[in-house]
């Protein structure tokens, strides 16, 4: 049996598949859930919107993990010379990035949605929602630190 099925490259591209629509599912639902609480800021305090737009951007930077990971994971799948133990190693990583942008995006979510809400009646909640925000925001760096680490070995794999 080789060891370069021709179905191999499925799994790279499972792992491609994984990591944008988990990091983008993640990153959408901390937008919403952050948007939520913003919106209802806005009717209160209208001023403080723009310093409230921290938990959305910071969303938006899960989706950009998961796409930084699916381009380099597209870009080692190759028809030819492509192992089994590659495409596994691929999906790992696909799924390493996009399941840890889920759970950024659910924390980033929850906590802007909390923390904008009590930024109307005490400012100095400000500081600490920029410290939770990036203790969630490292969940979803460390998914894509592992997956590059995993995608290096991926390459190292030979028919």
């Amino acid at each position: 049996m080789s060891t370069c099925p021709p179905y191999a490259p499925f799994f790279g591209f499972a792992g491609v598949a994984s990591s944008m629509i988990f990091s983008t599912v993640g990153a959408a639902y901390g937008t919403s859930k952050a948007g939520i609480g913003i919106a209802g800021l806005g009717s209160f305090k209208p001023e403080l919107i723009m310093r409230s737009l921290i938990p959305v951007v910071m969303s938006g930077i899960i989706a950009v993990y998961g796409l930084v990971v699916s381009v380099l994971i597209s870009g080692g799948v190759k028809a030819n010379d492509y192992t089994l133990a590659a495409g596994f190693i691929h999906l790992g990583a696909g799924l390493a990035c996009g399941m840890t942008g889920v759970s950024a995006g659910y924390a980033i979510g929850l906590v802007g949605d909390s923390c904008v809400r009590a930024f109307v009646h005490e400012s100095r909640v400000f500081v600490t929602m920029v410290l939770v925000l990036i203790f969630a925001e490292v969940l979803g760096l460390y998914g894509l630190i592992v997956a590059l680490i995993m995608n290096t070995k991926a390459l190292e794999t030979k028919c």
